[in-house]
């Protein structure tokens, strides 16, 4: 499947037909060969029916809403596994969407989210990752990058089978309950994205190790993961913000990556 640059083109380019203008699209059944489920909110009726073609060919069942309204509607019938998210929506702005999801009470405050933006400068990126998402992508954007970024989110949604079996993992004052999905720190919880979440767990189960970004990258983002090493710093970014006074445990190996304090005493480089 090829790149499509057609993707995120300007407003005049938008169309489609009546028949879709307004309705939210379902593609596939069940729940698709990997058992989880994906919601696509976006307003242009061409790009949305692509991007769900493309997902359900790689066997992902997808659904599309045109905007804010169809999308509460598909969450009060069933709570998806990943959203996907345009910011430029015609009713009410992505960003809002996505601080509701993050403050209504239960499992859909816990999906991971990703933000579709015509926005790339590293301020609107940190305005989406503050706001709780997890992962972006920029349009123009080619559908093996969006099924691959689709992919890697769910293997790491809260309900995918894969992850490990730990309730609580410690170090010093943090502490990760993987059944609840939250940071404590001293007690007080912290409220982490799942991709925020993913980098601090796993760098907390290789204290005092200097990890590479490469490694960093494999690990929590997956093999197919399209994007860059400077993933992995706006992630760590964010993450310093909310650890707060306790940011300088995540300490930067200038020219490597990055080591979480802790009480191994090598310096040895997990490439």
């Amino acid at each position: 499947m090829r790149a499509c640059a057609g993707v995120g083109r300007s407003p005049e380019h938008r169309g489609g037909g009546a028949q879709g203008s307004r309705r939210a699209l379902r593609f596939g059944c069940g729940r698709g060969a990997l058992g989880l489920a994906v919601y696509y909110v976006e307003d242009d009726d061409n790009i949305r029916q692509l991007v769900l073609y493309a997902l359900t060919q790689s066997g992902i069942q997808a659904e599309g809403q045109p905007d804010d309204a169809a999308f509460r509607a598909a969450c009060a019938k069933s709570i998806p596994d990943v959203v996907v998210l345009d910011i430029m929506l015609p009713d009410v702005d992505g960003l809002e969407i996505l601080k509701r999801i993050r403050s209504t009470p239960g499992k859909l405050s816990r999906v991971p989210v990703m933000m579709v933006t015509a926005k790339n400068s590293e301020l609107d990126i940190v305005r989406a990752l503050d706001a709780g998402a997890d992962e972006y992508i920029t349009k123009p954007f080619g559908m093996m990058e969006m099924v691959s970024r689709v992919r890697a989110m769910l293997r790491r949604a809260p309900d995918w089978g894969g992850g490990r079996c730990e309730d609580v993992l410690s170090l010093g004052a943090l502490s990760l309950d993987f059944q609840a999905r939250e940071l404590l720190v001293y007690g007080a919880p912290v409220a982490l994205t799942m991709r925020e979440f993913d980098l601090l767990a796993y760098m907390m189960r290789h204290p005092g190790v200097v990890l590479s970004r490469e490694k960093l990258l494999q690990n929590v983002w997956g093999w197919d993961f399209g994007g860059g090493s400077r993933t992995v710093d706006m992630h760590v970014l964010t993450l310093r913000q909310k650890l707060g006074e306790h940011a300088d445990a995540v300490e930067t190996v200038r020219g490597v990556g990055y080591r979480l304090a802790g009480p191994r005493p090598d310096d040895s480089v997990v490439e």
